[in-house]
């Protein structure tokens, strides 16, 4: 009996070893303990402020978090405000950064307190593609004929934007070296303001997203002329009575220099974690991609369902700020 008995518990001990040694990993994985707090680089009710706010609602909607999270704005020098916080909570697990290319391209052009290495990369969740519009009854029905006109006479021919030395400036630039013309940049507040300035024809065209530009485009004050992408847009569903995102040429097809230009929608935590929180924050940006409400979102927007993390999002970065650099240095932009 006693070697029967013996047996069973020598049996019954390895299994219970066999459970715990196969339960430690998950004990011990690491998860916030205390409030996540959302630092948004951009003001109340623009894109970055809606993409933070859309990621806290999916994270209480889903109980993705086992605590609370909180979304604060810090839009002050075009984000470069959010950045510096972030910087000086190094090891701070429990803070994340909403952004775009902004994070990394601020300190190229002017003097913060930070470089994008200072925090951690946790991931970019999706990409805005850009397109160049026109007031509806320009005479000018395609990119291709807007830039010929550009070329013969730049002197009334003006591209908005929102803000200076920022994307709508960067990709202005790129398309003079490229085209070989001389359009003036005016810059606005928003993309928004853009938007209204251009269907009240006070300029003749901007680089607006999507989504900056869809009411008017809906209410026949503005017409697309082409996406700054290697390929059509992905969305076919019609956007006004004729034409859908996925109707939009590509730039390249109209003959203009610049074949993609995007910018990302990124994710940053502070410096100084581990490898194990940064983990822990890419898989749930990556639950949080994977959501319906996230996808709709997408839709919405017309953004480009991407998610990168790691070496991948390292190397964007790289490439994008090499990209520009050229450009920031020719404009008289790049910090000395």
């Amino acid at each position: 009996m006693r070697n029967v008995y013996g047996r069973r518990l020598t049996h019954l001990f390895a299994a219970c070893t066999l459970f715990c040694a196969s339960a430690l990993p998950a004990l011990a994985a690491w998860q916030p303990d205390k409030n996540v707090e959302i630092l948004v680089a951009g003001g109340p009710g623009g894109g970055t402020d809606q993409l933070g706010r859309l990621i806290q609602s999916i994270i209480t909607q889903h109980n993705l978090l086992n605590v609370s999270t909180v979304v604060m704005n810090k839009g002050g020098g075009n984000g470069a405000e959010a950045f510096l916080d972030m910087k000086l909570t190094q090891g701070d697990a429990e803070r994340l950064v909403i952004g775009t290319n902004n994070v990394y391209l601020l300190p190229l052009v002017a003097k913060l307190g930070y470089q994008w290495s200072d925090l951690t990369p946790v991931a970019a969740v999706a990409e805005d593609d850009f397109i160049l519009w026109t007031y509806q009854d320009a005479p000018w029905k395609d990119a291709k004929s807007y830039y010929e006109a550009v070329k013969a006479d730049a002197s009334n021919m003006r591209m908005g934007g929102s803000q200076s030395k920022d994307v709508d400036q960067t990709l202005t630039l790129l398309l003079n070296q490229t085209t070989g013309s001389k359009l003036v940049y005016i810059p606005f507040k928003s993309g928004s303001e853009a938007a209204i300035q251009l269907a009240g024809k006070h300029i003749t065209s901007n680089v607006n997203n999507p989504s900056e530009s869809l009411s008017q485009w809906k209410g026949n004050q503005l017409q697309p002329l082409c996406v700054f992408s290697r390929e059509r847009m992905a969305y076919p569903e019609k956007v006004t009575a004729d034409k859908s995102w996925a109707d939009i040429p590509t730039c390249k097809e109209q003959g203009l220099g610049v074949e993609q230009y995007r910018f990302p929608r990124t994710v940053f935590m502070p410096g100084g974690v581990s490898d194990e929180q940064r983990a822990f924050y890419v898989e749930l940006m990556r639950k949080v991609s994977q959501t319906p409400e996230f996808k709709e979102y997408l839709t919405r927007n017309a953004l480009v369902p991407t998610f990168l993390e790691g070496k991948d999002l390292v190397t964007y970065i790289e490439k994008d700020s090499a990209r520009v650099t050229p450009v920031f240095t020719e404009a008289g932009w790049l910090r000395k």
